[in-house]
């Protein structure tokens, strides 16, 4: 690995209109308000993933967003990964986390998936689990909701007006993970943002 190898940023969710709100989809929205600030667009197609590519600070980034449906997202990443040369370190995988409360960021440089199909799917695909994750917080259903319907609804008014500041977090943590390395960015922005303000 060199200063040229490229770092894959992967956003988790589920693809088509009829999803792109929902909780399950936080993954693609960090990662689109990433490629808003980068200026790179994600707009071809390759390896059942929608890709863009570009130069941020001299980095050369891969951004993608697996076009798969979430629970077999490795089928995307570890195929771009294969393509580009990738290796697990300069990998990041976006996705949402229940266990979280909603505004919630925990960056982690390897680990379990911890009930997160998609996550899952890339560890069994990989063949290894240490790479580096974002869980973006959406927190628990209430009362008895299934969980598996809750992440599939979209977020609430009052997590709509606040999600603009948890998506601008969560690019300020990908931009420390690739200019300072995993462990800078877990201890500047493992955390609750809404506890903070």
């Amino acid at each position: 690995m060199n200063e040229n190898t490229p770092y894959l940023i992967a956003g988790l969710g589920n693809p088509g209109p009829k999803y792109r709100h929902n909780r399950h989809n936080v993954g693609f929205m960090v990662l689109d308000a990433f490629a808003k600030y980068a200026q790179i667009p994600i707009q071809r197609v390759q390896f059942r993933a929608l890709v863009g590519k570009g130069l941020f600070h001299e980095a050369r980034l891969v951004l993608a967003k697996p076009q798969t449906y979430m629970n077999v997202s490795g089928q995307a990443v570890v195929p771009l990964m294969q393509f580009y040369k990738i290796p697990p370190e300069r990998l990041m995988v976006v996705h949402d986390d229940l266990d979280l409360p909603f505004g919630t960021l925990r960056l982690r440089s390897q680990g379990g998936a911890g009930g997160q199909h998609g996550l899952e799917s890339i560890i069994t695909k990989l063949g290894r689990r240490d790479f580096s994750r974002m869980r973006v917080g959406i927190g628990r259903p209430p009362g008895r909701m299934d969980p598996r319907d809750y992440v599939l609804h979209n977020f609430d008014p009052p997590e709509v007006e606040f999600l603009p500041a948890v998506l601008q977090h969560a690019v300020d943590a990908i931009i420390s993970f690739i200019q300072e390395g995993i462990e800078k960015a877990m201890n500047d922005f493992n955390g609750s943002l809404i506890n903070e303000e």
